[in-house]
This record gives C-alpha cells, structure tokens and sequence, in this order.
C-alpha cells in the first residue's frame, strides 16, 4: 500500500494501518521538529555486531590499549 492517509487521533493515540507496516515487526518511533517519524526497528543492535568479524592488524594489545593506536603513543598512558 502506498500513499497516505488521514488517521483521527485519539486518546491512545493513532492507529497505523497494517498495510503500511507489511513484513514489520518492530518501529522506531520519533518526533523530529514538526514530523512524526515511523521507521522500521534495527532487528539487531549494532553494539552487538561489535567484534563479530575481527581483523589481524599487528597489534597483539590493542583491544586493551586502544587509545595507544587511535591517538599515537605519544598521548597513551598506559
């Protein structure tokens, strides 16, 4: 279903029509200046994703020390 329409709102609120929300499980909702944004959910959290896919950079310690590598040893003080 594309397209708009006008929804009455209520005291619970505004009831969105399940064909605009075809193969969803899950919205984000949020205010934005004047707009009412609806926008599909992450299924996942991306902090989750973290670490998932690790790379050998040829740093043995810089998942402890990551500050020596961002920022240069010459502000690490570890």
């Amino acid at each position: 279903m594309r397209g708009s329409i006008k929804a009455k709102v209520t005291e619970q609120g505004v009831v969105i029509p399940r064909e605009f929300l075809e193969g969803i499980e899950e919205v984000e909702i949020r205010k934005e200046d004047n707009l009412i944004v609806v926008t599909p959910a992450s299924q996942s959290d991306p902090i989750l994703e973290l670490g998932k896919h690790p790379i050998a950079c040829g740093a043995p310690d810089a998942s402890e020390h990551p500050d020596k590598y961002i920022y240069g040893s010459a502000s690490y003080s570890g």
